[in-house]
């Protein structure tokens, strides 16, 4: 039953990223709490004072009976750090072959994220939306209404332009003072090698990398029965291809490209996980959370 407030296609029908990302983040929170392998079921270590926001489940109401005064229970590792996500907002995001592009996918997965990190981990956050050129930048922050602002941006992220990983990652290295989680948000098209040659400097500086490489069903499987015309979205090129091509050259160019992804990724201690579109988000919300646990 909680699969479904998960599920792209429902996300498509309802209005606003905020309302979407809390409708994830409660039907995910959810989900965790039953879940006997992975949860928020961290060793206890503190009280503190709770906060207009807080969620009033955690109050330990024994300590408000005797003393009047609310506490929350803090558990070990919920210590906060800073959690930016760099948004591939390049012309190919726009592909969708269903009720939902991937530039929408992406900005459900990300208001998501934000929404668990600033409410449910009190967590800074930031965002950088770029193509070929940096496009909006919001600095990571704990600050009152920064998940507005950050969802403001995600609204404004409209897909254009080529790709260019150097820009955004250069930026950020020079903005980012502090130790954190970065999380790459895009479809990678672009040589595995410079991917990785681009976003690795900030592992030397003791971030922790996450790659979410976001494809449409019909790009891992297009089904093509015909011949057909493919167009480059970015760059406009066109090519004639038959179902023999797409049933075997490009099966196996998209398979061999992915896998040298990870493998690269992996290899350079860079958390790497693939999404489908079609698919509900927990499966990216858990490699995040996992990747977060690993740090406190």
């Amino acid at each position: 039953m909680l699969q479904r407030f998960l599920s792209p296609s429902v996300l498509a029908g309802i209005s606003g990223l905020e309302l979407v990302a809390k409708t994830v983040v409660e039907g995910f929170v959810a989900g965790l709490h039953r879940s006997p392998d992975f949860g928020f079921s961290q060793e206890f270590a503190e009280y503190r004072a709770y906060s207009e926001g807080d969620d009033l489940r955690h109050i330990d109401w024994n300590v408000f009976a005797r003393t009047e005064r609310a506490y929350l229970k803090r558990y070990r590792g919920e210590t906060n750090t800073l959690v930016t996500i760099l948004l591939d907002a390049s012309a190919s995001m726009g592909f969708g072959s269903h009720e939902v592009s991937k530039i929408d996918y992406a900005r459900y997965l990300c208001a998501s994220v934000f929404y668990l990190a600033i409410h449910q981990q009190r967590d800074g956050a930031g965002i950088i939306v770029f193509d070929d050129e940096v496009r909006d930048f919001v600095r990571p922050s704990t600050r009152q209404g920064q998940l507005y602002r950050l969802l403001h941006a995600l609204e404004k992220a409209e897909p254009k332009a080529r790709t260019d990983f150097a820009k955004p990652f250069l930026h950020l290295q020079q903005c980012l003072r502090k130790r954190g989680i970065v999380v790459v948000v895009s479809d990678f098209y672009e040589t595995p090698d410079k991917v990785i040659r681009t976003v690795d400097p900030l592992r030397f500086r003791g971030s922790e990398l996450l790659l979410l490489h976001v494809l449409d069903p019909r790009e891992l499987d297009p089904g093509l029965h015909a011949p057909a015309r493919l167009v480059d979205m970015e760059t406009g090129a066109s090519l004639e291809v038959s179902p023999e091509y797409v049933a075997n050259e490009y099966r196996q160019r998209l398979g061999a490209h992915i896998a040298s992804l990870e493998a690269k990724a992996r290899a350079a201690g860079i958390d790497y996980f693939l999404l489908d579109t079609s698919r509900p988000l927990d499966a990216a919300l858990r490699e995040y959370l996992s990747l977060r646990a690993g740090r406190m």
